[in-house]
This record gives structure tokens, sequence and C-alpha cells, in this order.
């Protein structure tokens, strides 16, 4: 078995993905044949046979490690256990549906070359439906919080970025996790580059519309402090409503003679602030819930097998 250090690390995370894994690790060799790569695939509890995919895949192919995820724990915590597995010195990310075609690789890493930290592959055609259409442009709203809105914009899951800036998140065991988020904690320049996204050949995405709403809501609460913010604003804007509506009052009684009358005023101003109190309180209740998960110390994933390590295990029996 190797042990060195290889210079680029494919990782990809696997859902249900048993037709497209042979055939994804196939246009990957052939588009690095010739150069010093490794290929990670993080199967990520699916129901099909993807995991024996995956291990006839690194049976076949010396360069292919396959790390099998105790249950479905999502797409970016597959990609935390691949990205924190991987040897190589730059790590690509491409999902296992063949929608970024691997041939693009090599488009990424030229413009990582030019001194970047992080590249993304981006399209202006992406072949998604109405429902998760919308969800990801949310998901991408939400993002906007927690690493700017030019990156934001550019955000894909094909990706290629320097290895050493997963130190700068190394220490994080969070069950709630982006990608995007963490590279931001030590990543400088970004750049992207024009990439093809084609239709998917077979299956349907898991990604529905209910989990990329979850997935933005838990990177807007989870990784910034802009709700909370928020929530401030809306505490003084109705504030400075009640200190206007009391001068109207008092006026309307200095001039008038008598208090302002109305009972649907009343109950409308009454109806106004419980709004804005219980959105507020939400808002602290979301940072609240997370805090509580963090606190019961729940990890990102955990492995069920490793390819390598059975490897490593079966090498040093052999030598006993």
């Amino acid at each position: 078995m190797e042990t060195f250090s290889r210079a680029l690390s494919v990782v990809v995370p696997v859902y249900n993905g048993a037709s497209t894994v042979l055939p994804l690790v196939e246009r990957v060799a052939a588009v690095l044949d010739g150069t010093d790569y490794e290929i990670v695939l993080v199967n990520d509890g699916s129901d099909d046979e993807s995991w024996e995919q995956i291990e006839g895949a690194a049976a076949l192919h010396p360069r292919v490690r396959g790390i099998d995820l105790m249950r479905n724990y999502g797409q970016h915590n597959a990609l935390l256990a691949g990205i924190r597995a991987a040897d190589g010195a730059i790590i690509v990310t491409i999902d296992d549906d063949l929608q970024n075609p691997p041939e693009e690789i090599p488009k990424l890493l030229a413009e990582l070359d030019r001194g970047n930290d992080v590249v993304y592959g981006t399209t202006s055609h992406e072949h998604y439906g109405l429902w998760r259409g919308l969800a990801t442009r949310l998901t991408k709203v939400a993002l906007r919080g927690a690493v700017g809105n030019e990156i934001a914009a550019k955000v894909s899951a094909f990706r290629a970025f320097r290895t050493e800036l997963r130190d700068a998140f190394a220490g994080y065991e969070g069950p709630h996790v982006s990608i995007d988020v963490l590279l931001s904690w030590g990543a400088r320049r970004y750049s992207w580059v024009p990439a093809a996204h084609h239709a998917r050949e077979e299956g349907r995405s898991s990604y529905t519309f209910s989990r990329l709403a979850t997935h933005g809501l838990n990177v807007l609460t989870g990784f910034s402090t802009r709700p909370l913010r928020i929530a401030s604003l809306i505490g003084l804007a109705f504030t400075l409503f009640g200190v206007v509506v009391l001068a109207v009052v008092l006026i309307s009684y200095v001039v008038r003679g008598g208090s302002v009358p109305g009972f649907p005023f009343l109950a409308s101003l009454i109806a106004i602030f419980s709004g804005a109190q219980l959105l507020t309180l939400g808002i602290i209740g979301e940072y609240l819930a997370r805090m509580h998960m963090r606190m019961m110390d729940r990890p990102p994933y955990s492995v069920r097998h490793d390819t390598a390590a059975r490897e490593d295990a079966e090498a040093r029996s052999g030598v006993r």
C-alpha cells in the first residue's frame, strides 16, 4: 500500500449513487492520468448498493479510498469527513451525479494555480426543478450573512481549494456543517470559472425544498449573527413606533382634552407588538437550540468502514 502524500485529492459525497460511482471514478482517473492523485468516496448512508460499488472501485483502483458513514448525515457532513481524510495538497469536491463533468477539473486547478485559495465552478444554467432552484437561491441568500454577497453568489458543490485551509476548522465538531462557511474561516482569495452543468442522467436529487431550506436556516443561525442583529433592529423599530404612538396619544389628550378612541386601534397595536416579540424570541430560540446541540457534543459524522484502514490492517497482518 502506498504511504506517500498525494498531490491531489478528489472528494465525492455519495448518496444512492450506485449507478454512477464506477463511471465517475473512471472519468476522474482518465482526466488525472499521469498525475499524483487519490479519489475519496464517502458513502453518506445510502439506501442502495453504493457502498458495495465503492468497495468494488477501491479493489479495482488502488488510488480509490472508500469511507462508509454510520448513517445519512448530509452532503456537507460527508464532505467534511472526506476532506479530513484527504492526503493531497489540493482538494477538489464534486457530486456523484455527474452533473458537473470531471473533465473540467483542470480548469479549477489552473485557476487555483494563479494564487487563489478557493475556486468554484459556476454556471448560469443549472438543471434544477422549480422548487430546487428556488431553495438553492434561498440558501445562497443565507450564505451572504456568513461569507459575503459576492462569494455566496458563486458558491457551488464543484470546488477546488488548498488543503491547508482545513487547519482553520480542524477543531469544529458541530452537527451542522457548511463547507463553504468553514472554508471562509481561512481563505483569503476566491475565484470562479465557468463550468458545465448537465441534467441528471439517472435518479433524482435527494435535496428537497425543505432540506435545502433547513440547511439555509442552519447556515444563517449557525454561522452568522445577522438574525440576532435583525431581531435587535426589530425591537428598536417597534420601540420607536411605540414612542410615536405615545406622542400621538399625549398630543391628542392635550389638544382635544381626551384620549384616542377606538378598541381596534388598541387591539392592532397589541397584535403588532406581540408578533414582534414572538419573532425575536423565535430567533433567539434558534440560537439556543444550536447552542444546546453543540453542548451535546454530537459529532458531524461517524465512520463505519474505511477501506484504507482495512488495507493497513491487511498489510500489517501480511508482514507478520
